[in-house]
């Protein structure tokens, strides 16, 4: 296999949208900087990009950025992720047992991606969670979840790298605080969302890990508060305990 991308213009046009994955919106002569190339060069990658509808650019402040078309890509590529035909009978199954909504996530760096979600048909409240969306791990159930199964430095370095946020009152941004948490959560086997990322809702979640035993995956249960208190949460961290041995065993 080649070292080197025979087509140098892909490997740059590729390079341009990884860039402003990582950095966000930003201007021209910032991309130059970061991807230290000259600003000719640059402007005729963004403007290919720009005809082929990949990047957008702000009319007020001239900074480019990813457009949403590549959730388009994404979402036909959720559709080949093999492990969701294991998972999606048993969480099917978990949302008609309990009749709240179940989501399936993946770990994508400091974020989750949902990437499977089964809706509850036996109330009419909706979450407005999306296939695709993202969540940071910082301040949810999921992300939390996955987070108790990793080294005490690699929690460190995600809680570090985050941009933290008060989401709402709720959400932790003290790291001590939040280094207590993870200790419950291993302690217990299960994480808690209490209204941290959203108000109104709770989440319980559990981790999965993939095929070499890593915190890859989790799924979660999520309800409005009226239907989550501590004594419903104690009923559900049986079965969502007893789901991830399903899954696991499935997994093997």
């Amino acid at each position: 296999m080649e070292n080197k991308n025979p087509i140098q213009v892909a490997d740059r046009l590729f390079l341009v949208m990884e860039q402003l994955a990582e950095t966000g919106p930003v201007t021209l002569a910032e991309l130059c900087s970061h991807l230290d190339l000259n600003k000719s060069t640059v402007h005729r990658l963004l403007s290919s990009l720009m005809y082929m509808e990949y990047v957008k650019q702000d009319s007020e402040t001239g900074k480019y950025s990813l457009s949403f078309k590549l959730l388009g890509l994404s979402n036909k590529l959720l559709s080949h992720i093999d492990i969701l035909d294991t998972v999606r009978p048993c969480l099917k199954k978990l949302s008609e047992e309990t009749g709240e909504t179940v989501h399936f996530v993946q770990l994508d760096g400091l974020e989750a991606v949902y990437i499977y979600k089964e809706e509850s048909h036996q109330n009419s409240i909706r979450m407005v969670s999306k296939v695709g969306s993202r969540i940071p791990l910082y301040c949810s159930g999921v992300g939390k979840a996955m987070m108790a199964d990793m080294p005490a430095s690699q929690v460190q370095a995600i809680w570090e790298d985050s941009s933290i946020e008060k989401l709402t009152p709720h959400t932790i941004v003290d790291y001590t605080q939040f280094s207590e948490k993870i200790k419950e959560v291993r302690a217990k086997g299960y994480a808690l969302d209490d209204e941290e990322n959203e108000l109104g809702v709770r989440c319980i979640a559990v981790s999965v890990p993939d095929y070499k035993g890593r915190p890859k995956y989790a799924f979660s249960i999520s309800a409005p508060i009226a239907r989550m208190s501590d004594e419903r949460i104690e009923e559900l961290a049986h079965i969502v305990l007893q789901v991830k041995e399903e899954i696991c065993q499935c997994m093997k």
